[in-house]
């Protein structure tokens, strides 16, 4: 069984074709119910997020390189992008290199900020939808929470995240940037998801003056307001809400732009032409970039952000390494698990035939050892049972291992 990796992130691909290659919830379970249907994946699980769009599948081929660009054909067949441009983008991983990078990935090393929680989550949900959609198998079952664990172990054993900072805090960050203080300025949060939910954590830590809340479920931004003492806006009355913030900090699932030029063009006449700032932390984009050519209309998207992971970041390195040595651990140990699946048919064999031999040898001292109690019949067997179990120990030891000498 092979394991193949193929994706796209915010170091191989910019936003923009990351946009394109993204999935909603509901497409990823059905993306994987048809390919399954298909026979086109044994096992698979998409990882979609802000900052990249992962495929895992498993395969019997023995030609991996064959199976990972058939893979990278339906990434291609799920986007607007063709597979000979795409290619240009992406990078595949097979087998232990598959395993090691998810294992980094679930533990952020593999983050635009190293250490930061929200992956781990978001990985989390991916095997959710890939189990709701029947794309899990063997592999998968094992692999994921390998994976996990992992990333708990990560987190536990170093001060990885004692230093980090999320995509939300560094919009948070850019406003302060941009105005110096927060105290005296509006800002409009649209979105009602986790990401949005800590962007206005930070604003109310960093005194930001006034916090509008809106999104598609009136109920999300109603909870988000009462909870950082902000304010419930409607969604479908922008231009006036525009009129009253300085910075927009946007993070929804919506798959199309929720503020258009002519939105903000409204909005500035509104606002007398002073400056705007609009933060675009979602994938895809909500926020149409060619606002960014209008006057006095300044656009940040994901990518953006990246110049503003700088505090802190030796530490980050430093705590990264050791995480790197436990994900080296790890990678090694679920070889082992791998070649267990594999060898299990042949131990339960091996062990099956010395059960036989055990009966069949108490069959033919049977009438020697005369009339034998129930008690006594049963501590022979566990005595015979027992020599089996610590004669095959080091067999099966042995098998394992030279299972593991072959693969390296």
């Amino acid at each position: 069984m092979g394991i193949i990796l193929v994706g796209a992130n915010h170091r191989s691909a910019a936003v923009g074709v990351r946009e394109q290659l993204a999935f909603t919830d509901e497409a990823c379970v059905s993306t994987l119910r048809c390919w399954k249907a298909a026979n086109a994946v044994e096992e698979a699980l998409i990882l979609s997020t802000c900052n990249r769009v992962e495929l895992v599948a498993t395969t019997s081929e023995q030609s991996l390189q064959h199976e990972t660009d058939r893979l990278l054909g339906l990434l291609s067949e799920s986007s607007s992008i063709s597979k000979a441009e795409l290619s240009k983008h992406v990078y595949s991983y097979t087998d232990e290199d598959a395993v090691r990078h998810l294992f980094r990935v679930a533990s952020s090393l593999d983050s635009m900020v190293v250490g930061e929680p929200q992956v781990l989550g978001q990985l989390r949900k991916a095997y959710s939808l890939a189990t709701e959609a029947g794309s899990t198998g063997t592999t998968l079952n094992k692999l994921l929470p390998q994976a996990f664990h992992v990333a708990k172990r990560v987190r536990n054993e170093t001060d990885i995240a004692s230093s980090a900072v999320s995509v939300s805090y560094m919009a948070v960050e850019l406003g302060r940037k941009i105005f110096d203080s927060l105290a005296e300025h509006t800002v409009l949060v649209i979105g009602g998801g986790a990401t949005a939910e800590l962007a206005a954590r930070h604003l109310i830590k960093s005194g930001v003056g006034r916090v509008l809340f809106a999104n598609r479920t009136q109920a999300k931004a109603e909870e988000l307001a009462a909870t950082f003492g902000g304010k419930t806006v409607a969604l479908d009355q922008l231009v006036e809400h525009l009129a009253e913030a300085d910075i927009v900090i946007c993070s929804t699932s919506s798959p199309n732009y929720l503020i258009t030029p002519a939105i903000v063009q409204a909005a500035r006449a509104l606002r007398q032409h002073t400056p705007i700032f609009l933060i675009d932390i979602s994938v895809p984009r909500n926020i149409d970039p060619k606002i960014g050519a209008m006057e006095n209309s300044f656009v940040f998207n994901i990518d953006d952000l990246k110049s503003l992971v700088l505090s802190n970041i030796d530490r980050r390195q430093g705590e990264a390494q050791r995480a790197e040595a436990i994900v080296g651990q790890e990678v090694i140990r679920f070889r082992e698990v791998l070649q267990g699946l594999k060898l299990g048919p042949a131990i339960t064999r091996l062990r099956e035939r010395m059960r036989e031999i055990a009966h069949e040898e108490i069959a033919r001292h049977r009438s020697q050892l005369g009339p034998l109690s129930l008690e006594q019949e049963c501590a022979l067997e566990d005595l015979l049972f027992s020599t089996i179990k610590k004669i095959s120990h080091p067999i099966i030891t042995q098998m394992r291992r030279g299972a593991l000498e072959v693969e390296l």
